[in-house]
């Protein structure tokens, strides 16, 4: 695969995983999924991880592959790149693979003792990629590993930091993060 190729089927492959978080941003709030609950002294989770914010989460997610989906033909034929299309498995796999993700650096961040926002460089960028495609890998085997070559993982792991970075950093500018990571 050129370079160009791996680098488009990669961010298109990930966009169900990269949107979710996002969604959970903008419709967040509600009751915390860890009900207020403490493992020793620490929240389980924080205020910060509520059950409407995961569900839009997923839903953003889902609806985005959606959309991808019908439209990956037209979009392949316009660039000259063939970019996959997402069974209902691969989609569940990469938007609910992003929130666990989430809610599981969420969770190692109590535990190391960082409050809600604080920064956990390598974790806040790729927590959603580590769980999200393990995940998708075990729902959609075949789908996967078709995607999901070795360059387009690399792709991703590179790609993603980078992404995840600016988007904050828009995000702060703009008034709908506390922090810029």
């Amino acid at each position: 695969m050129a370079v160009l190729e791996t680098i488009v089927v990669a961010f298109w492959a990930m966009l169900p995983a990269y949107v979710p978080n996002n969604a959970a941003v903008l419709a967040g709030g509600g009751r915390p999924i860890d009900g207020g609950r403490t493992w020793g002294d620490k929240r389980v989770l924080g205020d910060g991880k509520t059950w409407r914010g995961t569900a839009a989460g997923i839903i953003a997610g889902l609806a985005l592959a959606g959309i991808l989906s019908l439209f990956a033909e037209d979009v392949g034929a316009a660039i000259g790149i063939a970019v996959p299309e997402f069974t209902p498995l691969a989609a569940l796999g990469l938007a609910a693979g992003a929130m666990l993700g989430d809610i599981l650096a969420s969770f190692l961040k109590r535990r190391t003792g960082r409050q809600r926002g604080a920064m956990f460089p390598g974790l806040d960028q790729l927590d959603f990629v580590v769980v999200s495609l393990p995940l998708t890998a075990l729902l959609a085997t075949e789908w996967f590993f078709a995607v999901f070559t070795w360059d387009v993982i690399l792709v991703v792991v590179v790609l993603t930091p980078i992404l995840h970075v600016t988007t904050n950093m828009i995000a702060y500018k703009l008034g709908l993060k506390n922090e810029p990571w």
